[in-house]
């Protein structure tokens, strides 16, 4: 004879498992748990309190909605029917599939590469937005550079007739960028982050640090509106660049204050590859149902074309720990000014954009780079916008940035050389670095990226990892061996 468990659906992601025996939960729950890499770095792994693993369901049999195809059929092995208790709210979407012409009555905006002209969708931005309305909770990886925002504004435009909407994005630039493309579809947009705080709007674009601010300060009872209102209407709740935010954040808020919101969609340049981060973002929005590659927007016309030129100094000496070497890589005078006079040589050819991992090293550069410009993140975003703003007419400007700052937000399309120092071995850090770089304008359709790295122990390995990805997304590269002692 079956037994038999019950099933709570209690709102759009949470769900819990009544009834089943002690065995049957431990099994779901190590099905669902996942060893962090850098578990072995944290104390309480070392001191043995922590078993450096994070599960996705509890031993009280609480899990993600997302996540059920998982465990089922470890529960129906154990002869077990399941009644299901479904508490979610009832709702009625229905979306018509859209094409090109959309938007054909509205024009582009003045920063836009085709300002004044109509807004023509794109086929796989038709395509991308017809999939999210046929899938209410899911996630599309969009390659950097395919028109993501102009993507989330039709999507919010499409969804205002059933209620309200929230953008979450990784910073302020985003937000702006965002808000401007809102705006240009003529839709009732407000943003919500640092000084900018707009409430009563149909749409708002938010940073999740914003949010996460304003859950803590609603739990102290020292928000100036609780989250609770402030989520009031919403109905769609979308995530642009999905990987920028801090994985444990995202995923309170959206299991959290947002999990009664039934339209839920992510968009990202770079899916995460480890499992616990991808487990997170499904539990949390939905699968992966679409990817299209920068490689395949390049075939298009859509992207420049690229070339990964791997510059690898020579040096000799030995570190026994990873952040001794990557200090001396980093400030070393010498190899500084090797990559100083290497870029004189490039900005010949064009605007030039320089990913440092460290403000020490970005202020090296700038002092030894003539008519440089270092951005960071305490550089306000008015300065920023400015600096970004003359990379459209000028022809021989360098800007250096730190990853954090450079890693989304940034639209440059006249960038035709893009040096990464030391961009270690993140698959999402490298991809969306070289997508800063890729975007098309008017005079540029190839771009050169400059891969500077060392053969000191710790360095060649993350070489070794960076070689992978760049045979992954179709970027061709060679590999130059220098002394620069």
């Amino acid at each position: 004879m079956s037994k038999v468990a019950k099933l709570v659906i209690r709102d759009e992601v949470n769900v819990k498992f009544e009834g089943l025996d002690v065995i049957t939960r431990r099994k779901i729950s190590d099905k669902l748990k996942f060893f962090l890499p850098y578990a072995y770095h944290l104390p309480a792994y070392k001191l043995g309190r922590w078993d450096g693993n994070i599960r996705f369901c509890d031993i009280g049999g609480r899990t993600y909605l997302n996540l059920l195809d998982r465990i089922l059929p470890i529960i129906e092995e154990q002869d077990y029917e399941i009644d299901i208790e479904d508490n979610r709210g009832v709702h009625d979407f229905k979306f018509e599939k859209i094409d090109e012409s959309l938007h054909f009555e509205k024009t582009w905006g003045p920063k836009h590469p085709q300002s004044g002209q109509p807004i023509v969708l794109r086929d796989y931005q038709v395509e991308t937005i017809n999939k999210f309305l046929e899938n209410p909770q899911c996630l599309q990886e969009i390659a950097t550079g395919a028109g993501k925002t102009i993507i989330t504004a039709t999507l919010s435009q499409l969804v205002q007739k059933y209620g309200r909407s929230i953008v979450i994005v990784p910073n302020k630039s985003l937000v702006t960028q965002t808000e401007a493309d809102y705006k240009t579809l003529g839709l009732d947009v407000g943003v919500y982050y640092g000084e900018r705080k707009e409430f009563d709007k149909q749409h708002t674009v938010c940073t999740w640090q914003s949010l996460n601010n304003m859950l803590k300060k609603t739990k102290k009872f020292e928000a100036e509106v609780n989250i609770g209102d402030f989520l009031e209407g919403v109905v769609c709740v979308m995530v642009d660049e999905v990987h920028q935010a801090k994985a444990d954040v995202l995923k309170t808020l959206l299991t959290g204050p947002f999990a009664t919101v039934p339209l839920r969609w992510g968009l990202t340049g770079t899916i995460p590859k480890e499992d616990f981060e991808m487990a997170s973002l499904q539990a949390s929005l939905g699968e992966v149902i679409n990817k299209l590659s920068a490689s395949e927007l390049q075939d298009r016309g859509v992207l420049a074309n690229c070339h990964v030129n791997v510059i690898q100094t020579q040096e000799t000496n030995a570190f026994s720990t990873y952040a001794g070497e990557q200090t001396y890589l980093v400030t070393n005078d010498t190899r500084l000014q090797f990559i100083a006079d290497l870029v004189d040589t490039m900005r010949a050819e064009g605007n030039t954009l320089i990913l440092v991992d460290r403000i020490k090293t970005g202020q090296a550069l700038e002092e030894i780079i003539v008519d440089s410009v270092f951005i960071q993140g305490r550089t306000k975003l008015e300065d920023r916008e400015e600096e970004y703003d003359e990379i459209a007419t000028e022809q021989h400007k360098v800007i250096i940035a730190t990853y954090g700052v450079a890693a989304v937000g940034i639209n440059l399309p006249r960038i035709f050389n893009l040096v990464l120092i030391e961009p270690g071995k993140s698959f999402v850090r490298v991809i969306q670095s070289i997508g800063r770089g890729i975007r098309k304008a008017e005079d540029k359709d190839h771009v050169e990226i400059w891969d500077i790295t060392s053969a000191c122990k710790f360095s060649k390995r993350h070489l070794t990892t960076r070689k992978k990805f760049y045979k992954e997304a179709n970027y061709p590269f060679t590999i130059e061996k220098v002394n620069v002692e």
